[in-house]
């Protein structure tokens, strides 16, 4: 359903609205204060005053047309950062958009990250008379298109929808002024590029270009500068990275054992607020009934929830009506959940850089926060990875009921091979894990 931003102008402002504006301009720092009024306004009503470093860089390049390519970690406003100058644009136009002809597309890579993004313009557009929509996969396409039908400003999608609808004819992009791509590493991760590149193939070749992404890998760089036209660069590094501020943690435990360990540790009222990650969908369900049967209030998301689900249950978990939220990777990247005080991994991700990408969920926008990871022995190998790319080995807590020794070995022990009728004398093999063996497995 299109979202409308009402403002009534500045002419019609009253009296007092200008004092409001008055005291906003006041209190607002840095970019801010560049920034039209009404957004001046939508800012000040936030609760917002000083910009963060990847909007103090960025904003000033984008009111001027400039494309731009930025790195800097989630949590640090990159999103106000691209919505803040698109806004400011959009509002010089006095017609409507023509029926299925946005003015920008935002792409995101999951559904949960593009209502971010969608709540993101609504909160910092609340003054202006811009309408924009969400396309996603996974519900009916009736709202969608009828939005698009009434002509929207702005489109936040997902990339597999939005060609869906491009098929149909109902989303045209031959009149494009702004593309932006956000969480990039992300969708190249999630196999979207060739999708990236035929949606790319319909907009205009005048246009200003974002490009937003938490890391930019060699590969991504060489992608990245394929889309953009003589762009500034803007890289963030923050004075203590948020994996620094994350205390960390692992437990050794047996698999058959990680439920036990879980409830007990959430017997702990200090973890309040925590999003526990498994490898496979019907896992989450099932940890979620165990922590039910014990009397703590949780919830799952994951790719087989419908969207009205995977919604409610994140809603659920913002306002603090389940405790817990059980995740699959969906919820890795792009999640933004004030105030997660723990990371609980109860299996651990099948790549070094999904660890780093999950735990960064919490200790978000200069907090601290923790992170605990359950490692049984076919895990040792991820763990190695892990402290590979962290430069340095996670501390092990084995003060706790259910620690495996066999799992702390530093070499996984052999692991017998269970051929056709076998009954365990087919030969032996050594680190036998489903994934060692078949590395497409994902199960998200």
């Amino acid at each position: 359903m299109t979202e409308k931003i009402h403002a009534s102008g500045a002419q019609a402002q009253t009296f007092t609205q200008k004092r409001q504006q008055e005291s906003s301009n006041k209190t607002l720092q840095g970019v801010f204060t560049q920034l039209i009024p009404e957004l001046q306004r939508a800012i000040v009503s936030a609760g917002y005053d000083q910009p963060t470093p990847i909007q103090e860089q960025s904003i000033p390049h984008l009111v001027n047309g400039r494309d731009l390519v930025g790195t800097a970690q989630t949590g640090t406003g990159k999103t106000a950062a691209f919505a803040l100058p698109l806004l400011q644009h959009l509002a010089s136009f006095t017609q409507r958009p023509k029926k299925g002809t946005p003015r920008a597309l935002i792409l995101a890579p999951t559904r949960e990250l593009a209502i971010q993004i969608d709540e993101s313009i609504r909160t910092y557009g609340r003054y202006l008379q811009v309408n924009h929509t969400t396309i996603f996969g996974g519900v009916n396409q009736y709202r969608q298109v009828k939005a698009m039908n009434q002509g929207v400003d702005i489109v936040v999608a997902t990339p597999g929808r939005l060609l869906d609808l491009m098929n149909q004819g109902v989303v045209k992009l031959h009149e494009l002024k702004v593309f932006i791509l956000d969480e990039v590493d992300r969708m190249l991760d999630m196999g979207f590029i060739p999708d990236i590149r035929r949606i790319m193939s319909k907009i205009p070749a005048e246009r200003q270009t974002l490009f937003f992404s938490a890391t930019m890998a060699p590969k991504m760089q060489e992608l990245a500068y394929t889309m953009v036209n003589n762009p500034v660069r803007v890289t963030i590094t923050p004075d203590q990275p948020a994996v620094e501020r994350i205390s960390q943690k692992i437990l050794f435990v047996e698999k058959r054992q990680k439920d036990s360990l879980l409830v007990s540790l959430l017997e702990n009222k200090d973890i309040s607020k925590v999003l526990v990650f498994t490898q496979m969908k019907h896992v989450a369900n099932r940890v979620v009934q165990k922590l039910h049967t014990a009397g703590i209030r949780s919830t799952a998301i994951h790719g087989n929830k419908s969207q009205s689900a995977r919604t409610d249950a994140l809603n659920g978990f913002k306002r603090g009506q389940f405790r817990v939220l059980v995740a699959t990777d969906v919820a890795a990247r792009g999640l933004d959940v004030d105030n997660i005080s723990h990371v609980i991994n109860y299996d651990m991700p099948t790549e070094a850089e999904t660890y780093v990408h999950r735990i960064g969920r919490t200790a978000r926008a200069g907090a601290e926060g923790d992170a605990i990871s359950f490692c049984s022995f076919e895990d040792r190998s991820t763990l190695r990875d892990i402290e590979r790319l962290l430069g340095k080995s996670v501390p092990t807590d084995s003060n706790h009921a259910w620690h495996s020794e066999a799992a702390a070995q530093p070499s996984a022990p052999e692991v017998r091979s269970f051929g056709v009728g076998g009954r365990g004398r087919g030969r032996r093999s050594r680190g036998g894990s489903a994934r060692a063996h078949f590395p497409a497995f994902r199960g998200r």
